[in-house]
């Protein structure tokens, strides 16, 4: 890997770690189309693993009085199960096909979620949310927008579904680094990225968190969800637009 690429890896890590430091979903979003422009399929799923598991870690830390723990524990248990199932598929999508699923994933942040009835507190719904949202992200990269329609009818604050969100993606992304890492590790050296380049990613995705989080701290709660939308939307246009080209070209 070249220094380039890991200096622009590294400043996606900081700016999309900011990003979903506010919006609670759109950084990881952004950060999967930008790997696949620099990595194959596989490796890009595992460095977006790694970053996202850190810096929804750190940023579950961070707010860790406002989690809610036992949607967190519901959501582990179906990741696990979901996490089997895609390693028994094993499939991994091409890279059209990639930009595709992140062009559209994005358009369910228009779905009439209050009508679905949807709402993490409850457990049932929180395993069902755990299974749904690790699967989408095995196979699509991210699953924000899916996510976000289990915490619409919660009665969290922008802080608790922030942190509840957060932590709940640190078991879907290290599904990811598990499915895509193995296969990768036993086909030799020189698959993944080299350890320096997240050495250098990871501690500037955790500022990239703070950052996000002081951001957050001045937003109103409605202004975080109408913003929400319109952002992660705007994304998968530009994902559509790249598919498109890679489909025709």
């Amino acid at each position: 890997m070249s220094i380039l690429t890991a200096l622009f890896v590294t400043a996606a890590a900081f700016l999309t770690a900011m990003l979903s430091g506010v919006f609670g979903m759109a950084g990881g979003l952004v950060l999967m189309g930008a790997l696949a422009l620099v990595l194959p399929v596989s490796a890009a799923f595992v460095t977006h693993g790694l970053l996202q598991m850190v810096a929804n870690g750190w940023r579950a830390i961070i707010h860790a009085r406002h989690v809610r723990w036992s949607i967190v524990g519901f959501y582990a248990l179906a990741s696990l199960a979901a996490g089997i199932a895609v390693a028994l598929v094993a499939f991994t999508p091409s890279k059209p096909l990639l930009y595709l699923m992140l062009g559209l994933v994005p358009g369910l942040v228009w779905l009439p979620q209050a009508s679905l009835r949807l709402d993490a507190a409850k457990p049932a719904h929180a395993l069902a949310s755990g299974f749904l949202v690790t699967a989408l992200n095995l196979t699509a990269g991210v699953a924000g927008p899916l996510l976000d329609i289990f915490f619409v009818r919660t009665e969290l604050t922008r802080h608790g579904i922030v942190a509840t969100k957060a932590a709940t993606q640190v078991f879907s992304h290290l599904a990811k680094i598990l499915v895509y890492g193995a296969p990768l590790l036993a086909s030799g050296a020189g698959a993944l990225p080299p350890w320096w380049m997240f050495a250098m990613a990871v501690p500037v995705s955790m500022l990239g968190t703070v950052a996000g989080g002081r951001i957050l701290e001045r937003m109103s709660d409605v202004n975080f969800k109408r913003w929400t939308r319109w952002v992660v939307s705007a994304v998968g246009a530009v994902y559509l637009v790249q598919a498109a080209q890679l489909l025709l070209g």
